[in-house]
Protein backbone atom coordinates (compact mmCIF):
# COMPACT_ATOMS: atom_id res chain seq x y z
CA UNK A 1 0.00 0.00 0.00
CA UNK A 2 1.40 3.58 -0.62
CA UNK A 3 1.96 5.70 2.24
CA UNK A 4 3.76 9.12 2.71
CA UNK A 5 5.76 9.26 5.48
CA UNK A 6 6.26 12.70 7.05
CA UNK A 7 8.88 13.90 10.28
CA UNK A 8 7.03 16.52 11.33
CA UNK A 9 7.93 19.67 13.05
CA UNK A 10 9.26 22.04 10.12
CA UNK A 11 7.86 25.33 9.30
CA UNK A 12 6.66 26.10 5.92
CA UNK A 13 8.42 28.40 3.84
CA UNK A 14 8.70 29.51 -0.17
CA UNK A 15 6.02 29.57 -3.11
CA UNK A 16 3.92 27.03 -4.47
CA UNK A 17 1.80 27.64 -7.30
CA UNK A 18 -2.17 26.48 -7.53
CA UNK A 19 -3.15 24.01 -10.39
CA UNK A 20 -6.47 24.31 -11.75
CA UNK A 21 -9.73 23.21 -9.79
CA UNK A 22 -10.65 19.34 -9.47
CA UNK A 23 -14.63 20.09 -8.82
CA UNK A 24 -14.41 22.31 -12.59
CA UNK A 25 -12.23 19.62 -14.07
CA UNK A 26 -14.30 16.83 -13.04
CA UNK A 27 -17.30 18.19 -15.19
CA UNK A 28 -15.74 19.91 -17.71
CA UNK A 29 -14.86 16.65 -18.99
CA UNK A 30 -17.97 14.54 -19.14
CA UNK A 31 -19.34 18.31 -20.72
CA UNK A 32 -17.27 18.17 -23.42
CA UNK A 33 -18.81 15.08 -24.79
CA UNK A 34 -21.55 17.55 -26.14
CA UNK A 35 -19.58 19.43 -27.96
CA UNK A 36 -19.28 18.61 -31.82
CA UNK A 37 -15.61 19.76 -32.47
CA UNK A 38 -12.40 19.88 -30.20
CA UNK A 39 -12.04 21.48 -26.97
CA UNK A 40 -8.82 22.89 -25.67
CA UNK A 41 -9.28 22.74 -22.24
CA UNK A 42 -5.68 24.71 -20.52
CA UNK A 43 -5.02 25.00 -16.59
CA UNK A 44 -6.07 20.75 -16.40
CA UNK A 45 -5.03 19.53 -12.85
CA UNK A 46 -2.99 16.29 -13.06
CA UNK A 47 -4.93 14.43 -10.83
CA UNK A 48 -6.38 10.60 -10.34
CA UNK A 49 -9.77 11.54 -11.01
CA UNK A 50 -9.06 13.52 -14.23
CA UNK A 51 -7.40 10.82 -15.44
CA UNK A 52 -10.07 8.24 -15.15
CA UNK A 53 -12.69 10.50 -16.54
CA UNK A 54 -10.44 11.12 -19.80
CA UNK A 55 -10.12 7.09 -20.03
CA UNK A 56 -14.16 7.04 -19.39
CA UNK A 57 -14.84 9.08 -22.29
CA UNK A 58 -12.23 7.29 -24.24
CA UNK A 59 -13.90 4.32 -24.03
CA UNK A 60 -16.73 5.98 -25.33
CA UNK A 61 -14.47 6.92 -28.61
CA UNK A 62 -12.97 10.41 -27.77
CA UNK A 63 -10.02 11.13 -28.89
CA UNK A 64 -7.84 12.89 -26.17
CA UNK A 65 -4.05 14.14 -27.67
CA UNK A 66 -2.21 15.93 -23.85
CA UNK A 67 -0.35 18.72 -25.04
CA UNK A 68 1.66 19.63 -22.42
CA UNK A 69 1.10 19.41 -18.14
CA UNK A 70 -1.60 21.26 -18.25
CA UNK A 71 -3.33 20.86 -21.18
CA UNK A 72 -5.73 18.68 -23.46
CA UNK A 73 -7.72 18.30 -26.37
CA UNK A 74 -11.06 16.55 -26.50
CA UNK A 75 -12.64 15.39 -29.55
CA UNK A 76 -16.13 13.94 -29.02
CA UNK A 77 -17.37 14.01 -32.88
CA UNK A 78 -16.78 10.06 -33.38
CA UNK A 79 -18.30 9.59 -29.76
CA UNK A 80 -21.15 7.00 -29.76
CA UNK A 81 -23.34 5.69 -26.93
CA UNK A 82 -22.35 2.55 -25.53
CA UNK A 83 -21.76 0.61 -22.54
CA UNK A 84 -19.51 2.38 -20.26
CA UNK A 85 -16.26 0.92 -18.25
CA UNK A 86 -18.25 0.25 -15.24
CA UNK A 87 -15.32 -0.57 -12.87
CA UNK A 88 -13.97 2.80 -13.58
CA UNK A 89 -17.04 4.89 -13.04
CA UNK A 90 -17.89 3.49 -9.51
CA UNK A 91 -14.64 4.70 -8.69
CA UNK A 92 -15.59 8.62 -8.50
CA UNK A 93 -18.19 10.74 -7.73
CA UNK A 94 -18.26 12.90 -10.78
CA UNK A 95 -19.34 9.63 -12.92
CA UNK A 96 -22.81 11.21 -12.60
CA UNK A 97 -21.98 14.07 -14.51
CA UNK A 98 -22.33 11.52 -17.26
CA UNK A 99 -25.79 11.52 -16.82
CA UNK A 100 -26.59 14.77 -17.99
CA UNK A 101 -24.01 14.59 -20.60
CA UNK A 102 -25.17 12.14 -22.42
CA UNK A 103 -29.16 12.71 -22.04
CA UNK A 104 -28.03 16.39 -23.62
CA UNK A 105 -26.26 14.10 -26.59
CA UNK A 106 -28.04 11.04 -27.44
CA UNK A 107 -31.21 11.35 -25.46
CA UNK A 108 -30.20 8.31 -22.83
CA UNK A 109 -27.22 7.22 -20.41
CA UNK A 110 -26.22 4.69 -18.39
CA UNK A 111 -23.91 4.89 -15.29
CA UNK A 112 -23.14 3.54 -11.96
CA UNK A 113 -24.12 5.26 -8.94
CA UNK A 114 -21.29 8.00 -7.69
CA UNK A 115 -18.47 6.31 -6.03
CA UNK A 116 -15.87 8.66 -4.65
CA UNK A 117 -14.83 9.54 -1.31
CA UNK A 118 -17.22 7.59 1.35
CA UNK A 119 -17.90 10.35 4.06
CA UNK A 120 -21.66 10.47 4.03
CA UNK A 121 -24.65 9.18 1.58
CA UNK A 122 -24.32 10.72 -1.92
CA UNK A 123 -28.26 11.34 -2.90
CA UNK A 124 -29.05 11.71 -6.21
CA UNK A 125 -32.17 12.79 -6.29
CA UNK A 126 -31.71 15.89 -6.53
CA UNK A 127 -30.04 15.25 -10.08
CA UNK A 128 -33.69 12.69 -11.11
CA UNK A 129 -36.02 15.44 -10.15
CA UNK A 130 -34.06 17.43 -12.46
CA UNK A 131 -34.06 14.79 -15.74
CA UNK A 132 -37.54 13.69 -15.40
CA UNK A 133 -38.58 17.21 -15.13
CA UNK A 134 -37.18 17.69 -18.80
CA UNK A 135 -38.81 14.21 -20.18
CA UNK A 136 -36.49 11.51 -19.31
CA UNK A 137 -37.48 8.61 -17.37
CA UNK A 138 -34.79 7.64 -14.79
CA UNK A 139 -34.27 4.14 -13.16
CA UNK A 140 -32.07 3.42 -10.19
CA UNK A 141 -31.52 -0.50 -10.06
CA UNK A 142 -29.18 -2.97 -9.40
CA UNK A 143 -26.02 -0.56 -8.46
CA UNK A 144 -27.11 1.11 -12.15
CA UNK A 145 -28.80 4.62 -13.10
CA UNK A 146 -31.23 4.28 -17.08
CA UNK A 147 -32.25 7.43 -18.13
CA UNK A 148 -34.33 7.92 -21.50
CA UNK A 149 -35.75 10.96 -22.96
CA UNK A 150 -39.14 9.83 -24.19
CA UNK A 151 -38.72 12.02 -27.41
CA UNK A 152 -35.02 11.47 -27.58
CA UNK A 153 -34.38 15.08 -26.59
CA UNK A 154 -34.36 16.22 -22.94
CA UNK A 155 -37.17 20.16 -23.23
CA UNK A 156 -36.39 23.12 -20.48
CA UNK A 157 -38.60 23.16 -17.61
CA UNK A 158 -38.60 24.93 -13.97
CA UNK A 159 -36.70 23.55 -11.74
CA UNK A 160 -36.55 24.07 -7.83
CA UNK A 161 -33.97 22.02 -6.09
CA UNK A 162 -35.39 20.86 -2.75
CA UNK A 163 -32.01 21.80 -1.32
CA UNK A 164 -29.15 23.47 -2.59
CA UNK A 165 -26.67 20.80 -4.56
CA UNK A 166 -23.87 21.28 -6.22
CA UNK A 167 -23.49 18.44 -8.13
CA UNK A 168 -27.49 18.52 -9.29
CA UNK A 169 -27.31 22.23 -10.27
CA UNK A 170 -24.46 21.57 -12.89
CA UNK A 171 -25.94 18.14 -13.51
CA UNK A 172 -28.97 19.43 -14.41
CA UNK A 173 -27.17 22.70 -16.35
CA UNK A 174 -24.82 20.50 -18.62
CA UNK A 175 -28.18 18.16 -19.83
CA UNK A 176 -30.24 21.51 -20.54
CA UNK A 177 -27.21 23.07 -22.78
CA UNK A 178 -28.75 21.08 -25.68
CA UNK A 179 -32.56 20.58 -24.43
CA UNK A 180 -35.20 21.94 -26.82
CA UNK A 181 -36.60 24.96 -25.03
CA UNK A 182 -35.80 27.18 -21.38
CA UNK A 183 -34.77 25.55 -18.46
CA UNK A 184 -34.28 27.44 -15.06
CA UNK A 185 -32.78 26.14 -12.23
CA UNK A 186 -34.28 27.89 -8.58
CA UNK A 187 -32.37 27.51 -5.20
CA UNK A 188 -29.20 26.41 -7.29
CA UNK A 189 -25.84 25.97 -5.94
CA UNK A 190 -23.34 29.01 -6.23
CA UNK A 191 -19.76 27.75 -5.98
CA UNK A 192 -17.12 28.91 -8.07
CA UNK A 193 -16.51 26.21 -9.85
CA UNK A 194 -20.52 26.17 -10.79
CA UNK A 195 -19.86 29.60 -12.84
CA UNK A 196 -16.54 28.13 -13.97
CA UNK A 197 -18.55 24.83 -16.07
CA UNK A 198 -21.82 27.64 -17.19
CA UNK A 199 -18.71 29.86 -18.38
CA UNK A 200 -16.77 26.55 -19.85
CA UNK A 201 -20.49 25.78 -22.17
CA UNK A 202 -20.76 29.36 -23.09
CA UNK A 203 -17.95 29.82 -24.60
CA UNK A 204 -18.73 26.63 -26.61
CA UNK A 205 -21.74 28.17 -27.94
CA UNK A 206 -24.09 27.31 -25.03
CA UNK A 207 -26.45 30.56 -23.26
CA UNK A 208 -26.56 29.80 -19.46
CA UNK A 209 -27.15 33.02 -17.81
CA UNK A 210 -27.51 33.39 -13.77
CA UNK A 211 -24.08 31.05 -12.27
CA UNK A 212 -23.23 32.05 -9.66
CA UNK A 213 -26.69 32.95 -8.18
CA UNK A 214 -29.31 31.20 -6.81
CA UNK A 215 -31.35 31.59 -9.99
CA UNK A 216 -29.89 29.85 -13.64
CA UNK A 217 -31.86 30.19 -16.89
CA UNK A 218 -30.31 27.90 -19.58
CA UNK A 219 -31.79 28.25 -23.28
CA UNK A 220 -30.99 25.16 -25.13
CA UNK A 221 -28.80 25.55 -28.67
CA UNK A 222 -28.53 22.98 -31.07
CA UNK A 223 -25.10 21.99 -31.11
CA UNK A 224 -22.09 23.18 -29.18
CA UNK A 225 -19.13 23.89 -31.14
CA UNK A 226 -14.99 23.57 -30.08
CA UNK A 227 -12.79 25.84 -28.61
CA UNK A 228 -10.33 26.79 -25.99
CA UNK A 229 -10.65 27.44 -22.36
CA UNK A 230 -8.91 27.78 -18.99
CA UNK A 231 -10.50 26.22 -15.67
CA UNK A 232 -9.78 28.63 -12.79
CA UNK A 233 -7.07 28.13 -9.95
CA UNK A 234 -8.81 24.95 -7.22
CA UNK A 235 -10.17 27.06 -4.28
CA UNK A 236 -9.66 23.71 -2.14
CA UNK A 237 -6.24 22.94 -2.94
CA UNK A 238 -5.39 26.71 -2.12
CA UNK A 239 -7.07 26.16 1.47
CA UNK A 240 -5.69 23.37 2.32
CA UNK A 241 -1.67 25.11 1.73
CA UNK A 242 -3.32 28.16 3.64
CA UNK A 243 -4.44 25.61 6.64
CA UNK A 244 -1.17 23.96 6.51
CA UNK A 245 0.71 27.25 7.21
CA UNK A 246 -1.88 27.98 9.84
CA UNK A 247 -0.80 24.72 11.48
CA UNK A 248 2.80 24.23 11.05
CA UNK A 249 4.02 28.37 10.91
CA UNK A 250 5.82 29.85 8.79
CA UNK A 251 5.31 32.31 5.56
CA UNK A 252 4.26 31.12 2.58
CA UNK A 253 2.85 32.55 -1.36
CA UNK A 254 0.20 31.07 -2.63
CA UNK A 255 -0.04 31.91 -6.28
CA UNK A 256 -2.40 31.71 -9.01
CA UNK A 257 -5.66 31.80 -6.95
CA UNK A 258 -8.57 33.77 -6.98
CA UNK A 259 -8.38 35.68 -3.70
CA UNK A 260 -11.90 36.57 -3.85
CA UNK A 261 -12.70 32.99 -4.08
CA UNK A 262 -10.91 32.24 -0.69
CA UNK A 263 -12.31 35.17 1.57
CA UNK A 264 -14.53 32.44 3.51
CA UNK A 265 -11.02 30.92 4.25
CA UNK A 266 -9.36 34.16 5.00
CA UNK A 267 -11.46 35.55 7.45
CA UNK A 268 -11.25 32.54 9.80
CA UNK A 269 -7.17 32.31 9.63
CA UNK A 270 -7.47 35.69 10.04
CA UNK A 271 -9.73 35.14 13.39
CA UNK A 272 -7.13 32.38 14.32
CA UNK A 273 -4.20 35.14 14.37
CA UNK A 274 -3.06 34.03 10.98
CA UNK A 275 -1.82 37.14 8.73
CA UNK A 276 -3.08 37.16 5.28
CA UNK A 277 -1.70 39.59 2.70
CA UNK A 278 -3.87 39.67 -0.32
CA UNK A 279 -1.90 40.30 -4.15
CA UNK A 280 -3.74 40.32 -7.35
CA UNK A 281 -3.86 36.69 -8.11
CA UNK A 282 -1.67 35.66 -5.09
CA UNK A 283 -1.69 35.25 -0.98
CA UNK A 284 1.02 35.63 1.60
CA UNK A 285 0.47 33.50 4.42
CA UNK A 286 2.42 34.01 8.03
CA UNK A 287 1.93 32.75 11.08
CA UNK A 288 4.61 33.49 13.99
CA UNK A 289 2.50 33.59 17.28
CA UNK A 290 0.36 31.40 18.86
CA UNK A 291 -3.31 30.11 16.95
CA UNK A 292 -6.61 31.28 18.59
CA UNK A 293 -9.51 29.29 19.00
CA UNK A 294 -12.84 30.05 16.94
CA UNK A 295 -16.12 28.90 16.17
CA UNK A 296 -17.12 27.47 12.37
CA UNK A 297 -19.54 26.37 10.39
CA UNK A 298 -19.88 24.60 7.15
CA UNK A 299 -22.51 26.26 4.35
CA UNK A 300 -22.95 26.55 0.76
CA UNK A 301 -20.68 28.75 -0.89
CA UNK A 302 -19.74 31.42 -0.09
CA UNK A 303 -19.79 30.04 3.43
CA UNK A 304 -16.70 28.39 4.84
CA UNK A 305 -16.03 25.21 2.58
CA UNK A 306 -17.07 21.85 3.73
CA UNK A 307 -14.28 20.27 2.01
CA UNK A 308 -11.82 22.48 4.34
CA UNK A 309 -13.53 21.03 7.56
CA UNK A 310 -11.24 18.79 8.15
CA UNK A 311 -7.83 20.80 7.32
CA UNK A 312 -9.16 23.72 9.67
CA UNK A 313 -10.40 21.28 12.14
CA UNK A 314 -6.72 19.70 12.59
CA UNK A 315 -4.88 23.15 12.64
CA UNK A 316 -7.68 23.99 15.59
CA UNK A 317 -6.01 21.43 17.48
CA UNK A 318 -3.19 23.22 17.86
CA UNK A 319 -5.09 26.94 19.20
CA UNK A 320 -4.71 27.92 22.58
CA UNK A 321 -7.92 27.26 23.92
CA UNK A 322 -11.52 25.39 22.68
CA UNK A 323 -12.75 26.09 19.32
CA UNK A 324 -16.20 24.60 17.72
CA UNK A 325 -16.59 22.95 14.42
CA UNK A 326 -20.26 22.27 12.93
CA UNK A 327 -20.53 20.64 9.88
CA UNK A 328 -23.85 22.26 8.05
CA UNK A 329 -23.29 19.98 4.53
CA UNK A 330 -22.87 16.30 5.00
CA UNK A 331 -23.98 13.77 8.01
CA UNK A 332 -20.25 12.19 8.51
CA UNK A 333 -17.66 13.78 7.62
CA UNK A 334 -15.78 13.19 11.21
CA UNK A 335 -14.35 9.60 10.88
CA UNK A 336 -10.80 11.02 10.60
CA UNK A 337 -11.08 12.23 14.26
CA UNK A 338 -10.16 8.78 15.28
CA UNK A 339 -6.96 9.33 13.41
CA UNK A 340 -6.20 12.33 14.62
CA UNK A 341 -6.51 10.99 18.28
CA UNK A 342 -3.82 8.44 17.75
CA UNK A 343 -1.42 11.27 17.02
CA UNK A 344 -2.91 13.33 20.48
CA UNK A 345 -5.60 15.30 19.41
CA UNK A 346 -8.50 16.57 21.68
CA UNK A 347 -11.58 15.79 19.97
CA UNK A 348 -14.70 15.45 21.34
CA UNK A 349 -18.14 15.03 18.77
CA UNK A 350 -21.73 15.61 19.37
CA UNK A 351 -23.74 14.63 16.27
CA UNK A 352 -22.49 17.26 13.46
CA UNK A 353 -20.05 19.26 16.26
CA UNK A 354 -16.85 19.07 16.93
CA UNK A 355 -15.41 20.10 19.94
CA UNK A 356 -12.03 20.72 19.69
CA UNK A 357 -9.46 21.63 22.72
CA UNK A 358 -6.04 22.73 22.00
CA UNK A 359 -2.97 20.76 23.06
CA UNK A 360 0.65 21.99 22.89
CA UNK A 361 1.50 18.89 20.53
CA UNK A 362 0.98 15.81 18.64
CA UNK A 363 3.28 13.35 17.97
CA UNK A 364 3.52 11.45 14.89
CA UNK A 365 1.88 7.85 14.42
CA UNK A 366 0.49 5.55 11.39
CA UNK A 367 -2.75 6.90 10.35
CA UNK A 368 -4.97 6.63 7.43
CA UNK A 369 -6.39 8.78 4.58
CA UNK A 370 -10.42 8.32 5.41
CA UNK A 371 -11.19 10.13 2.67
CA UNK A 372 -9.39 12.81 0.05
CA UNK A 373 -10.09 15.88 2.25
CA UNK A 374 -9.37 14.05 5.83
CA UNK A 375 -6.36 13.02 4.12
CA UNK A 376 -4.98 16.11 2.96
CA UNK A 377 -5.77 17.02 6.98
CA UNK A 378 -3.81 13.77 8.35
CA UNK A 379 -1.00 15.49 6.22
CA UNK A 380 -1.16 18.52 7.84
CA UNK A 381 -0.80 17.01 11.70
CA UNK A 382 1.63 15.05 10.02
CA UNK A 383 3.52 18.55 9.31
CA UNK A 384 3.17 19.55 12.93
CA UNK A 385 3.61 16.17 14.76
CA UNK A 386 6.90 15.18 16.77
CA UNK A 387 8.00 12.19 14.91
CA UNK A 388 7.24 10.32 12.36
CA UNK A 389 3.51 9.68 10.91
CA UNK A 390 3.23 7.45 7.83
CA UNK A 391 -0.32 8.51 6.04
CA UNK A 392 -2.01 4.93 4.44
CA UNK A 393 -4.44 4.96 1.49
CA UNK A 394 -3.31 8.18 0.15
CA UNK A 395 -5.03 6.74 -3.46
CA UNK A 396 -7.56 9.17 -2.06
CA UNK A 397 -5.47 12.35 -1.77
CA UNK A 398 -4.41 11.85 -4.86
CA UNK A 399 -7.85 12.29 -6.53
CA UNK A 400 -7.58 15.69 -6.18
CA UNK A 401 -4.20 17.07 -5.39
CA UNK A 402 -1.41 17.30 -7.64
CA UNK A 403 1.98 16.64 -7.03
CA UNK A 404 0.79 17.27 -3.46
CA UNK A 405 4.26 15.39 -2.00
CA UNK A 406 6.53 17.30 -4.61
CA UNK A 407 4.83 20.79 -3.80
CA UNK A 408 5.15 20.57 0.45
CA UNK A 409 8.90 19.30 -0.44
CA UNK A 410 9.62 22.85 -1.84
CA UNK A 411 8.06 24.51 0.83
CA UNK A 412 10.42 22.99 2.84
CA UNK A 413 8.42 19.80 4.53
CA UNK A 414 10.16 16.67 5.42
CA UNK A 415 7.82 14.42 3.11
CA UNK A 416 8.49 11.40 0.77
CA UNK A 417 6.44 8.92 -0.70
CA UNK A 418 6.92 5.01 -0.14
CA UNK A 419 5.93 3.08 -3.19
CA UNK A 420 4.01 0.12 -3.22
CA UNK A 421 5.67 -2.14 -5.94
CA UNK A 422 2.16 -4.47 -6.16
CA UNK A 423 0.05 -1.45 -6.21
CA UNK A 424 -1.28 -0.23 -9.81
CA UNK A 425 -0.22 3.05 -11.18
CA UNK A 426 -2.22 5.72 -12.02
CA UNK A 427 -3.60 6.24 -15.14
CA UNK A 428 -1.45 7.97 -17.67
CA UNK A 429 -2.45 9.71 -20.53
CA UNK A 430 0.60 10.35 -23.08
CA UNK A 431 1.81 13.30 -24.49
CA UNK A 432 1.96 13.50 -28.39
Amino acid sequence: MDKYIINGGRRLYGEVEISGAKNAAVAIIPAALMVDGVCRIENMPQISDTDMLMSIISAFGAQIKVIDRTTVEIDCRSVHNCDAPFEKMRRIRASYYLIGAMLGRFGKAKTTMPGGCNFGVRPIDQHIKGMVAMGAKVEVKNGFVYADAHEGRLHGARIYLDKVSVGATINIMIAAAMAKGKTIIENAAREPHIVDVANFLNSMGADVRGAGTDTIKVNGVERLHGGTYSIIPDQIEAGTYMMAVAATGGEVRINNIIPKHLECISAKLVEMGVEVQELEDALVIRREGPLRPTNVKTLPYPGFPTDMQPQISTALCFAEGTSFVTEGVWDNRYKYVNELRKMGANIEVSGRTAVIEGVPCLTGAPVAACDLRAGAAMVIAGLCARGVTEVEDVHFIERGYEDFVGKLMQLGADISVRRDPEEPERIQLVVV
